[in-house]
């Protein structure tokens, strides 16, 4: 079982979309993790959002411009998603196990993004897989972007993945590191509690 799912129940869908509109009606910037990818690849770029959850960020890159698939496992939140954007693919898998070619899809996106805490909530043990299984989604040159935390005070769970970690993960699958970041608005990233990570797949 997931961390997410051990976390929620896997029913949380509308709790989580009622939480962001709260924070946009505050005046808060949705669209951080968006505008970050947006300024890697040029318009019409194909973006796979994996742990897309209730699909906050691949809506907006849609509106955008960029040809997007969503994936996640908890029907919750994909219930929310489809129900804002029915007319954009939201898939259902397990990101472990996830291939494109099961859902007509092809492998070639140029970039992909796990925001919102995807790899620490994981299931445990299923992180290399799932780097692995997101690289083979890539074009050569594609782009791997994943932001999360890295101790208790950005995570919902204790912590589980280090940054060297991670980049294990990535380079067991053919990414190299491109740049690191202490935020979505691209601050430096400066040892702190959260990274976004950018890696390429080697060509």
């Amino acid at each position: 079982m997931s961390r997410w799912r051990d976390l929620t129940g896997g029913v949380s869908g509308g709790e989580y979309a009622a939480r962001f509109e709260a924070l946009a009606r505050s005046g808060k910037d949705m669209h951080g993790e968006a505008a970050f990818c947006a300024a890697l690849v040029p318009a019409a770029a194909r973006v796979l959002d994996a742990g897309c959850g209730t699909g906050r960020v691949m809506i907006r890159l849609s509106e955008l411009g960029y040809d997007c698939v969503g994936v996640d496992l908890d029907a919750s939140m994909l219930e929310v998603a489809r129900a804002q954007a029915p007319e954009l693919p939201w898939l259902q898998a397990d990101l472990a196990e996830f291939d494109p070619a099961r859902f007509g899809i092809a492998a070639d996106f140029d970039l992909v993004v796990a925001a919102g805490n995807v790899l620490p909530l994981l299931a445990p043990g299923t992180e290399a897989a799932v780097v692995d299984r997101l690289a083979a989604t890539l074009r050569p040159g594609g782009l791997l972007v994943a932001g999360f935390g890295l101790d208790a005070a950005h995570l919902p769970v204790p912590p589980t993945t280090t940054l060297p970690e991670y980049d294990a993960c990535c380079a067991a699958a053919g990414l190299v590191p491109v740049d690191r970041f202490a935020t979505w608005d691209g601050a430096p990233y400066d040892g702190g509690g959260y990274a976004v990570s950018v890696h390429r797949l080697d060509v």
